[in-house]
């Protein structure tokens, strides 16, 4: 009997560190810097540049777009969806949000509002999920629906 518990033992502090150095490390990460993901994309609209606007997502990265009815699933296709949206000179601006923040993901979900070099305007809800890859957070996510009541 003291065998079996003593290898028992034995296999627990062995595996211990095993498991411990498998587990990924959660990087701490607070409101504020969710709030400010989307502060950075919104700047990266104002430089007209889909390329720029793309990089801010994962390349596997999961588009449903405002202002179109097709997904986005690659950065050629969300580069060529944002070379159109960025033709009518977008800005954001957040009018409600809720972040909840996880182990290196975080969801960042409201409302928004675009206006357009035009002055026209479209308000929208959105939700962006965005993960940790090992570098800076990235935009795994990103839906946006127009509002459905005027």
């Amino acid at each position: 009997m003291k065998k079996i518990f003593g290898l028992i033992a034995s296999l627990t502090l062995l595996s211990g560190p095993a498991i411990a150095a498998s587990a990924p490390d959660c990087v701490k990460v607070d409101n504020a810097q969710i709030e400010a993901l989307f502060d950075k994309w919104n700047a990266t609209l104002k430089t007209g540049n889909a390329k720029t606007v793309s990089e801010n997502y994962l390349s596997d990265a999961v588009l449903l777009p405002t202002v179109s009815n097709k997904a986005r699933l690659t950065d050629a296709e969300r580069v060529d969806y944002f070379e159109h949206f960025l033709a009518k000179k977008p800005t954001g601006k957040i009018d409600t949000r809720t972040i909840r923040l996880g182990c290196n993901k975080a969801i960042d979900t409201g409302t928004y509002t675009f206006t357009f070099a035009d002055k026209s305007t479209v308000s929208a809800r959105y939700t962006f999920t965005y993960a940790w890859d090992g570098k800076e957070w990235k935009i795994s996510t990103h839906h946006s629906s127009a509002m459905p009541e005027g």
